[in-house]
């Protein structure tokens, strides 16, 4: 009898090891923090400018914790969820406008032969498959290589809420998703956001497609480049912290496409976006329009297994529809370098420099991450700091 007891009670601590191990739930994060300096912050008149000194929060890659689990389900299917919280290493504070779970928040499916679909607040396809060849990669320059306004939000300044979303499996290097949020209201076309894209990887050579359209609410007024109090929903997301205000429009449409390719230790990108805002009030317009196109160059160079470089070159043409221009229309031009080197597998050092110069009339330069606008059509900003992973 004893030994009958013994075996059942072995087979049930086999069959809860089983379970166990079919199940995982992963506590996960990354916290950056390093010393930034800028040159030209505006400040009071809006020629003067003085030098900026801060501790800096997210400098690269913005910090965060999260949960991750999975369920095992049976015949290839899981269930997934993530729930993911940003803030700041500065003093603690909440970030996405004080949401407990402000980056990513999300339950759905996972089939090994189709793809997952998920179900919360994500990120769009031109996040998923035009940001990993951008400069905005999180493993490259990320926050501080964004693009003027983060106009194609590759820097992912909107998160959209209230979204389905679906990731197909690799399909011989084939890879395609889209995301469809919702207004969650009674006016159905009235603020929502949609967003499809493809990739294609195939030994060193890299392509990628996205398409974003944010339509919101009928009055330019109402923030969010989608105007958009459901999916988009705190303003603050979509405004620059180079202080250059808020991107608001009608309907806001984004396209891009990258091209990348490895040769041994060395990554080159480019990338293109063009990005159309429509019935806007931004740059002093009452309704207009605004197009952006972004052409970028990059490269990243593993000069041993822990030290790599960067460099990236953005030029951006920006096209205003009903507004009384002084010149030419606005153009940018910044040069982006990084230095980054790992310290552990979990944990490194970086140094970064950033350089804009804006073209046509009076315009300022507006780096994204800089404390605030140039006073001047010239800005500079350098940062050192550190960032780990657990």
């Amino acid at each position: 009898m004893k030994r009958i007891s013994l075996a059942v009670a072995g087979c049930a601590a086999f069959a809860a090891s089983a379970a166990n191990a079919q199940s995982s739930v992963t506590l996960y994060g990354l916290v950056d923090a390093g010393i930034a300096y800028t040159n030209n912050v505006q400040n009071g008149a809006p020629s003067h400018g003085s030098s900026r000194v801060a501790l800096a929060s997210g400098n690269i890659s913005g910090s965060r914790f999260g949960l991750r689990g999975a369920e095992d389900l049976g015949g290839g299917l899981k269930a997934i969820f993530v729930l993911e919280n940003g803030f700041n290493v500065n003093n603690g504070a909440l970030g996405q406008g004080g949401r407990m779970f402000g980056r990513q928040a999300f339950v759905g499916l996972s089939a090994n032969k189709y793809g997952t679909v998920t179900m919360g607040r994500q990120y769009d396809s031109m996040v998923d498959f035009v940001a990993p060849l951008s400069g905005t990669a999180g493993t490259f320059g990320d926050s501080g290589f964004a693009h003027v306004y983060d106009n194609d939000n590759l820097q992912h300044s909107i998160r959209f809420s209230n979204s389905v979303k679906f990731a197909s499996v690799d399909y011989a290097g084939f890879k395609i998703g889209g995301m469809y949020a919702f207004s969650n209201s009674t006016s159905f076309t009235v603020d929502r956001a949609y967003s499809a894209g493809a990739s294609y990887n195939n030994g060193p050579l890299r392509l990628a497609a996205a398409y974003l359209q944010i339509n919101g609410s009928a009055a330019a007024s109402t923030p969010a480049g989608a105007a958009n109090q459901n999916v988009a929903a705190d303003p603050s997301e979509f405004k620059s912290t180079a202080g250059g205000g808020n991107l608001t429009a009608d309907v806001q449409r984004t396209v891009g496409a990258g091209v990348g390719y490895t040769f041994g230790p060395a990554a080159v990108n480019f990338v293109y976006t063009h990005s159309q805002f429509q019935n806007t009030n931004a740059f002093g317009m009452s309704s207009g329009s605004a197009h952006f196109d972004n052409y970028e160059l990059n490269l990243k160079y593993a000069l041993t297994p822990a030290l790599s470089v960067g460099l990236m070159d953005t030029y951006t043409d920006a096209h205003l529809n009903g507004v009384a221009k002084v010149g030419a229309d606005p153009k940018w031009n910044q040069v982006n370098a990084i230095t980054r080197y790992s310290l552990s597998k979990r944990t490194e050092l970086y140094a970064e420099a950033m350089y804009q110069h804006a073209i046509g009339g009076n315009n300022r330069a507006v780096m994204y991450n800089a404390g605030g606008t140039s006073a001047t059509s010239n800005q500079v900003m350098g940062a050192v700091g550190m960032l780990t992973r657990f």
